[in-house]
């Protein structure tokens, strides 16, 4: 009888395992820094929004208090770059309106829209400093803050006589933004410069 020859196994085998799991998340330290640094700027956030709450909801000078969030929100997007910036204040107004301390949905579209606009004129026309940084920031929340006011004005919920209210408001706000800055712009180190200029 003759030997019958072996036929080679033509079927489909499957890739070998690349790595594990462990391999597949592996960030570099460049990522890890930048990891870091995002999760600060969300526990700052979070951490303001407690105080806000808890403590700054019960303190009244002149029938006012602080708008922490908006303040710490716009303060980081002028002073990371616009695009970064921009898509930090929509997460992050986002997050503050489903937080249930915003005065309603349509701070998403104002804290993202003068954030972007602080950031680029900004970078537009001033170099980076404590200065352009702070006067970028606080306008842009003196906007949000009459912005606020006349939406709620608009919709019933305020009157035209508080807007006095709303100033202080801003006021007070502004002084904790300048408070703020050498933190936000400590965290704002951790992973590198974004933008040189």
């Amino acid at each position: 009888m003759a030997q019958r020859r072996k036929r080679p196994n033509y079927e489909f085998k499957p890739d070998k395992v690349k790595g594990t799991l462990r391999k597949a998340l592996h960030l570099t330290a460049l990522q890890q820094r930048q990891l870091l640094k995002w999760t600060c700027y969300g526990l700052l956030c979070l951490f303001l929004l407690i105080i806000q709450d808890v403590i700054m909801s019960k303190v009244s000078i002149f029938g006012a208090t602080t708008d922490l969030v908006p303040a710490a929100i716009l303060l980081i997007a002028v002073i990371s770059d616009a695009y970064v910036g921009s898509l930090f204040a929509i997460i992050a107004s986002t997050l503050f309106e489903f937080s249930g301390s915003a005065p309603g949905p349509y701070i998403i579209a104002y804290l993202t829209i003068l954030a972007v606009a602080a950031a680029v004129f900004r970078q537009s026309f001033w170099r980076r400093g404590f200065r352009s940084n702070i006067l970028c920031a606080g306008l842009a929340l003196l906007v949000y803050e009459l912005a606020v006011w006349g939406t709620g004005v608009f919709l019933g919920l305020t009157y035209w006589s508080r807007i006095f209210v709303f100033l202080t408001i801003w006021l007070l706000s502004f002084l904790v933004m300048m408070a703020l800055y050498p933190l936000i712009r400590k965290i704002q180190k951790i992973g590198g410069e974004t933008w040189r200029e």
